[in-house]
């Protein structure tokens, strides 16, 4: 790793060095936080989690031969090189800070309330079309995350795309300074983390922290069509790039043509530039990626031939928007994480589907206290959609049954109060050939719902 001696990371992290003399002008080879993956000359951090302390695998490590440790504990009579520190988590986000600087690569920094992810791999499968790019990986998008994510680059890659995620203020303050986005994305402000940033304003001032480090020749990337975002008409002296439908801003998209679950068409429209494209994956929330992936690629100089290409190649990541054909159903694998804006994205597209269109839905946290009426109000928007069966479950999903119930009083409606319950009894209510859409907040594990209807076929 590019300039990254044991001597250069102990002062860049504020640490003391204590190992052998004639190590400390030595290169790591890469940075890891799991002992099951130290390798001789990495480094090891020991961060102290939840379930265990990283400090107590310090031993096994060197016996992999990892070439140092961050510890925040003297160790005496270590078998190996060390870095003392008061915090193991902000000596990462240092490195990564001083790390980055060395490499000197643009960095394209995407955040918003929904989104994030399918715009990181929509940005990433255009940018890649014309340079070496590196993007975050799962969710690797927090305090820890970016840090590892950045740790990824080698001096080969010519430009990262990072996601940043949130959930209170400061928190991308402190991203913004690791990362240092050259161009910043904001995909929308929505209804998510009300239990920390109270409302919607609450919520662009936090987001808006991503242009705390913006440099002077950057670029800014907003929804348009988002009546918070469109507000911003500076942001240090630059003016934003606005994308949506509306053809008042500058790239925007017309001629959409849903194609079921195989993708969207649309034409999109940049400065002095027009193409027809078709994204793989269906929903109008994937032409406002689209378009965001499109006033990235001409931000960096690609060919109109080069993004659509870019967007044509794009492939659906696990628990996103993933469609599954199995034997007996398909299955829209969107369990990621669920908001209410994210939720309605998804019933919308469910829809689509060619047979009978069942919704097995879960609770949406971090709402606060405004939680059971947003429940309340997707499920009145569910009860306006054409779909045959809504399966809810958890305490927060009834609000939501009695939205549905309240607007659409013939619509099935089932309701299980566990995953348990949910896993022994859904089988049952479903067809052949059913079109199944699986969505929930992470913590609900609707990944099982999805485990259980593959393992059927």
């Amino acid at each position: 790793m590019k300039q990254m001696t044991l001597e250069r990371m102990a002062q860049a992290c504020g640490g003391v060095y204590r190992g052998r003399p004639q190590d400390r002008d030595r290169e790591i080879t890469e940075i890891t936080t799991d002992s099951r993956k130290a390798k001789p000359g990495c480094l090891f951090a020991a961060i102290k989690g939840e379930r265990a302390d990283g400090h107590d695998f310090i031993p096994s490590v060197f016996e992999k031969g990892a070439l140092c440790v961050l510890s925040e504990h003297e160790l005496p009579g270590a078998a190996g090189n060390y870095i003392q520190v008061d915090s193991t988590l902000e000596a990462l986000k240092a490195l990564a800070e001083y790390y980055l600087r060395q490499l000197q690569i643009p960095v394209v920094g995407i955040t918003g309330s929904v989104g994030k992810t399918s715009t990181k791999e929509m940005v990433w499968a255009v940018l890649s079309q014309k340079y070496r790019t590196l993007k975050t990986l799962g969710n690797f998008n927090n305090e820890l995350g970016l840090p590892l994510t950045v740790f990824r680059l080698r001096e080969e890659d010519e430009i990262a795309v990072l996601e940043m995620g949130i959930s209170n203020f400061g928190e991308m303050h402190r991203l913004a300074k690791i990362a240092r986005p050259d161009t910043c994305i904001i995909t929308n402000i929505g209804d998510c983390h009300l239990e920390f940033l109270g409302d919607r304003d609450g919520v662009l001032k936090a987001k808006s922290e991503i242009f705390d480090f913006l440099p002077e020749d950057g670029h800014v990337i907003l929804n348009g069509d988002d009546d918070r975002l469109s507000t911003i008409r500076e942001v240090r002296g630059i003016r934003p790039v606005f994308f949506g439908l509306d053809s008042e801003n500058e790239v925007y998209a017309d001629r959409i043509r849903k194609e079921g679950l195989s993708g969207i068409s649309c034409r999109i429209h940049g400065p002095g530039v027009s193409f027809d494209v078709k994204i793989p994956i269906p929903g109008l929330h994937m032409v406002y990626n689209a378009l965001a992936g499109t006033a990235a690629g001409l931000a960096y100089g690609l060919t109109t031939e080069e993004i659509r290409k870019g967007i044509e190649s794009l492939q659906p990541v696990s628990g996103r928007f993933h469609i599954i054909e199995t034997e007996h159903y398909t299955i829209i694998d969107d369990c990621y994480n669920a908001n209410p804006i994210s939720m309605k994205a998804s019933l919308e597209v469910l829809q689509d589907g060619l047979e009978r269109k069942v919704a097995v839905l879960g609770d949406m946290g971090e709402l606060g206290e405004e939680e059971e009426e947003l429940h309340r109000q997707v499920g009145e928007y569910a009860g306006t959609l054409d779909l045959d069966l809504c399966v809810c479950t958890g305490p927060l999903c009834a609000c939501l049954a009695e939205g549905i119930r309240n607007a659409n009083p013939s619509m099935e409606v089932v309701c299980f109060p566990s995953l348990q319950e949910l896993l022994k009894h859904l089988p049952g209510l479903l067809q052949e050939k059913d079109t199944v859409l699986v969505k929930a907040s992470h913590f609900m594990h609707f990944e099982k719902v999805v485990e259980k209807l593959t393992c059927l076929s």
